[in-house]
């Protein structure tokens, strides 16, 4: 395959054209940090945990800190992105002023893709694109308020198969000034089950003009290069694939200059990272804390791999840097990395019963009022 070609946002040169999906929970500034120091390259772009508008603009400390980039992200080459929800257009303009007015960042992204009820049921994420003039009104404040900073949009299909709106979504987009659009290949009511649709990437690419991103079941360097030759997307978005393998974005970076794949380390290579994970988290968020945080990527991290019961529980209870260590250096080291785990999916699989929707959220699709309580005070998804 030839080398790609960058993706352009703004005057920022996004090359490989990958970008690490905002995740919450997860992609706060110490994961950051990581994919890009394993990816070996300054290229790629690696966005934020969802940050609530309205947190924002009341200027909520954790959602101030989630806003806040380490200077190692702040080199020449390197394309600060924030990723905001919101539902009222007054209250998204205001969010993305404080962001681009007091220089937090280089790249502002709008998500209505989020399939969470919290978020849905307030008429958010997923659920808003249906709402077709609502929609409208938040790109047009963001932009506007953005002052020539790029803004993208990150969205699915649409609520179900019988509300579909990516199309509609993503012309609207264009129309108001976005820079590129995403598309992740399901509904919100398929949560993170079944398979990624990659033909309604292509669908989209083939109505606009806009780069279109695609996104949905990019499990491995392989599958980012099937999915741009299948759908023509100009990018990949990646989510779960990276969880527990960090190291994936120096294999997307050499994939898609054309070159032989690094291999997938031992579990040597892995312990070496999730030290280094922990270090780089207790660094974000002191070392309790950070630890802490580090428990919920155990498993990804030690999927497949030949790992007691008694060890794997100690793991996922590990106190503090020290014990990390002692733990790790229990396990057999020496095992490769069991590849038949690669194209196996990652965090959660199931399937909603339906969709949490405010209360008529369906009746009209041309309404553009904003919901009672519709903004989310807190953030992270």
């Amino acid at each position: 395959m030839l080398p790609a070609s960058p993706l352009h946002l703004g005057p920022h040169r996004v090359d490989p054209p990958v970008v690490l999906a905002p995740m919450a929970g997860i992609t706060g500034s110490a994961f950051r940090r990581l994919c890009r120091e394993l990816s070996g390259t300054s290229g790629g772009l690696y966005v934020s945990e969802m940050v609530t508008s309205r947190a924002l603009v009341e200027r909520d400390a954790e959602t101030l800190r989630m806003v806040t980039f380490h200077p190692e992200e702040s080199r020449p080459g390197m394309v600060r992105s924030v990723q905001l929800y919101g539902v009222d257009p007054r209250t998204v303009g205001e969010a993305v002023r404080i962001v681009v007015g007091e220089g937090r960042a280089d790249h502002v992204d709008l998500n209505f893709g989020c399939p969470v009820p919290k978020v849905t049921r307030k008429g958010g994420g997923s659920a808003l694109p249906y709402k077709r003039p609502l929609l409208r009104a938040i790109l047009r404040e963001a932009v506007a308020a953005a002052d020539g900073v790029p803004v993208t949009v990150k969205m699915r299909k649409g609520i179900d198969d019988e509300h579909l709106t990516y199309l509609d979504a993503g012309a609207i987009a264009q129309e108001e000034g976005v820079a590129w659009v995403a598309l992740h290949g399901r509904t919100a009511v398929q949560h993170y089950s079944g398979q990624a649709d990659w033909d309604a990437i292509a669908v989209l690419k083939r109505e606009l003009d806009v780069p279109v991103l695609g996104n949905g079941d990019v499990w491995s360097a392989a599958d980012a290069l099937r999915m741009t030759a299948r759908t023509g997307c100009d990018g990949v978005v990646v989510g779960r694939g990276c969880l527990g393998r960090p190291w994936l974005f120096a294999q997307l970076a050499t994939a898609f200059r054309g070159e032989p794949l690094p291999a997938d380390p031992d579990l040597r290579g892995v312990a070496a990272v999730m030290v280094r994970h922990a270090e780089l988290l207790t660094e974000e968020l002191g070392e309790d804390k950070g630890v802490r945080d580090l428990r919920k990527h155990v498993a990804w991290y030690l999927k497949g791999f030949a790992v007691g019961s008694d060890l794997r529980r100690a793991l996922a209870m590990v106190r503090d840097l020290d014990e990390l260590r002692a733990l790790l250096d229990r396990l057999d080291l020496d095992q490769p990395y069991p590849v038949a785990v690669l194209d196996a999916p990652r965090g959660r699989t199931t399937a909603q019963k339906r969709v949490a929707l405010p209360e008529g959220w369906l009746d009209d699709p041309y309404d553009a009022a904003v919901p009672a309580g519709a903004e989310l005070v807190t953030s992270g998804g």
